[in-house]
Parts: C-alpha cells; sequence; structure tokens
C-alpha cells in the first residue's frame, strides 16, 4: 500500500483553504481524503469515511465529517459538513437513539441546514478524541477481517496497536460501541472492526493517514508471507460473446423487472475472477454474504449464476430460481425485524457465468461498473480469505438488516 503523502501536495490544500477562510486543517482533511479515496483497495463506492475536529474563533468546537453521497476521490470542503460537538457528546450517555432520532440529532447541530447528511458513524467520529479520523474497507484487511480468528489474526499482526470490536450494525450501536471500546483502551491507535474495516487516528492528518496505511500494509505483509497472493485491481481481459449478451439483456428485461426501461452490462474477466468461478464451492462460498456489509445495498447478497452455454430459456429459469432463493431469504429474516419490511426487487446485481467471467448489473452505466467493481473486488477477497482459512462474512440475519435498513436504503434513493 503505497503512501501518498507528498508535502508540498499537502501545502497547496492549506493555502486553498485559508484563501477560501476555512481551516488548515479542513484543507489538510480535503487532502487525505482524497488520496485515501483514490486507492479502489482502500474504498469503493462510499466505503468509507473521514472526519476532523477543529475550533472555531470563539472557542466552539466542531467536527467536519463525510457527508452522504459524497465520493471520498473528489470530495471538497461542501462534503465534510460541520456539526457542533458539544450537543453529540451529551448525548451519548441519554439514553439509545434509533438511527432515524440519530439522524435528527445530527441535523439539528449542523452549521448549515442545507449541509448533507453527515455519515451514519459520524458520532463514532465525534466521540474519538483524536483531531483526526480515518476510517477505509481495505482489500486486505477484509480478508482478515471476515475470519472466525479474526481477533487472533489482529492481535497476531498488531498486537495491542489496535483494538478488536466484534461486529456491530453500522450507525447509533457502533457508534456507541466504538466509543466503549476506546475508552477501554485509550492509547490504541485504530479499531479493528470484524467483517467490517478499519479505523484509524491522529493528531495530525498525516498521523492518522500514515496509521492506516502502514496497518494496510501489514495486512498485505501477513497475506504475502503466508505465500498468498492479494493482486491488486485486475483490467478485464476479455469480452462478453454477442450471443450470451444478447439473451441476458432479454432475459433481465423480462416481465416486472427492475430493468424494463433499460439495462447495462458490465463485463469482467479477470484471472482473480476465472480462479473464483472455477472454485468447485462456487456456489456454496457464494451465498454466504457481501465481503462488507455496505456492499449488500449495491449487490444484494448473493449472486445469480449461469453457465457460458446459457439461452435466453435457461437464464429466465435461473432468474426464477434466484427470485425464489431471494424470497425465501427475505421471508426468514423480515419477521425478524424491528419494523415492518417491504420486499425489496428479487432481481440480482451481479451474474457469475461459471469459468468465463461476471457480469455487473444497472440501470445505466454507472450502476453496473458499480456492481462490477464489487464483484471483482470480492473474488479477489474470497481468493485469499479461502487460503487463508475460510472467508466468514456477517450472518444472514445481519446481513438482512443491512439490506434492509432505512438509512442505507436512502443511499441510493438520493443516487
Amino acid at each position: 500500500m503505497q503512501n501518498l503523502w507528498n508535502d508540498q501536495d499537502a501545502q497547496t490544500y492549506i493555502d486553498q483553504a485559508l484563501a477560501k477562510g476555512q481551516p488548515a486543517d479542513l484543507g489538510l482533511r480535503v487532502y487525505t481524503s482524497r488520496i485515501i479515496g483514490q486507492v479502489p483497495d482502500l474504498v469503493l463506492h462510499g466505503g468509507g469515511n473521514t472526519s476532523v475536529k477543529v475550533t472555531q474563533d470563539d472557542g466552539t468546537r466542531i467536527i467536519h465529517v463525510k457527508g452522504s453521497g459524497w465520493d471520498l476521490e473528489t470530495i471538497e470542503a461542501p462534503g465534510l459538513p460541520a456539526v457542533y460537538l458539544e450537543p453529540l457528546h451529551e448525548a451519548r450517555h441519554q439514553g439509545r437513539l434509533s438511527d432515524p432520532e440519530m439522524v435528527a440529532l445530527l441535523r439539528k447541530n449542523l452549521l448549515e441546514a442545507d449541509a448533507p447528511n453527515p455519515s451514519v458513524e459520524a458520532l463514532l467520529h465525534a466521540y474519538l478524541p483524536d483531531t483526526f479520523v480515518d476510517h477505509t474497507h481495505s482489500t486486505a484487511v477484509l480478508v482478515l477481517a471476515d475470519q472466525d480468528n479474526s481477533e487472533e489474526i489482529m492481535r497476531e499482526i498488531y498486537g495491542d496497536r489496535l483494538a478488536f470490536l466484534p461486529y456491530v450494525m453500522p450507525g447509533y450501536d457502533l457508534s456507541i460501541a466504538g466509543a466503549d471500546l476506546f475508552d477501554q483502551f485509550p492509547d490504541c491507535q485504530g479499531l479493528w472492526l470484524k467483517n467490517h474495516g478499519l479505523f484509524t487516528f491522529g493528531a495530525t492528518a498525516k498521523e492518522s493517514y500514515d496509521r492506516m496505511i502502514d496497518f494496510v500494509t501489514e495486512a498485505e505483509n501477513y497475506i504475502s508471507a503466508k505465500g498468498i497472493a492479494l493482486p491488486g485491481p485486475e483490467k478485464s481481459d476479455g469480452s462478453l460473446n454477442d450471443t450470451l449478451r444478447e439473451n441476458l439483456q432479454a432475459a433481465l428485461q423480462n416481465g416486472a423487472s427492475p430493468f424494463a426501461n433499460g439495462i447495462a452490462l458490465d463485463f469482467r474477466t479477470t484471472p482473480s475472477i476465472r480462479a473464483y468461478l472455477s472454485n468447485p464451492a462456487l456456489e456454496e462460498i457464494s451465498m454466504r454474504g457481501t465481503a462488507t456489509p455496505d456492499h449488500v445495498i449495491r449487490i444484494k447478497p448473493f449472486p445469480m449464476i449461469i453457465d457460458e452455454n446459457s439461452n435466453e430459456g435457461t437464464i429466465l429459469a435461473a432468474i426464477a430460481d434466484y427470485q425464489q432463493k431471494y424470497s425465501a431469504y427475505f421471508n426468514r429474516n423480515a419477521p425478524n425485524a424491528s419494523e415492518p419490511k417491504v420486499q425489496l426487487d428479487a432481481w440480482p446485481r451481479i451474474v457469475m457465468i461459471r469459468n468465463v467471467g461476471l457480469v455487473g448489473l444497472g440501470k445505466d452505466a454507472k450502476a453496473a461498473a458499480i456492481a462490477g467493481d464489487l464483484g471483482e473486488q470480492t473474488a479477489r477477497i474470497i481468493n485469499a480469505a479461502e487460503k487463508i482459512g475460510r472467508f466468514q462474512p456477517i450472518n444472514e440475519a445481519d446481513l438482512f438488516d443491512m439490506e434492509y435498513w432505512s438509512l442505507e436504503q436512502a443511499k441510493l434513493q438520493k443516487k
């Protein structure tokens, strides 16, 4: 994991912030957010957030935290809405908040009423005392975080430099659990979130960023030392044959499809994807869940699998089977939800073609590319995770809670 910090670039961002009447630390926060966001193996499509705490001229403490809907790679100062810190700290010990209540608390304390919603993990950023906080879903970290013995692995690599948090659903509960964990281990330099990702923090932008890069590099080195390959993002080296593409399009736009008014197909085939698709246990492994929880809102809890010689009829049969499985998944979990749920569409977002490649599906090219990116990363994660031990993401009930979480659904509705 290359460290992209450059003193000259950092000073440029400071100068630009000061010229706009903004704090120097906000300029640095934009800078390190961008150099994190431009690395796919750190964050993909919203999979991370950042923050900085600032003292205003009158002594008031505020936090700038990534706003929902903003991309770290291209973020600007408006994408880091400012929130008053004191009311957030006052709310910490006043009883549990529902996620809508948490959002209301954050919005009530925005400095600018028309600012975007702060990240769902904003409270955890607020409760960690360091000035800068970074959070990523690194590919290498997920290989190790998605193991049953994830804590043992973390201890072996990092000792007590990181504190371990068992899986907790993002939002209010994670914020409180993470803050309580830090209070127990105030000398730690980051939080290792099982099945989720990594938090680092520091007094300066460079310290927090350096820790993130160093910790991810150590995870990569741990995997490499075991003789396990974890390649970086790979470019597709083949194309989908026209007949299969036409058959897929016809079948996927059939009936009450969410793609009835248009569909885009993003085909990927790489050495890692082909290795994953040739796994004899593909059907079982692919049903275990997504590599990190928030992927489920973009690619569903599992893919659809077909053969390379599938015609429109066999693809329609595969869709029917997928819909049956998805409805069964919904019916198993909806009765246990904290509020009534209405089933989302039961159509896949990734199609895996055995031994050939995968196809990301979307209503437009951007949505299809996002699904393709996540599918490609997932293949690399699972290949390595299965060699480390066993790829074991969050359980089905937790995955369902994430897919049907009102705050996560709001992200898609906005897009």
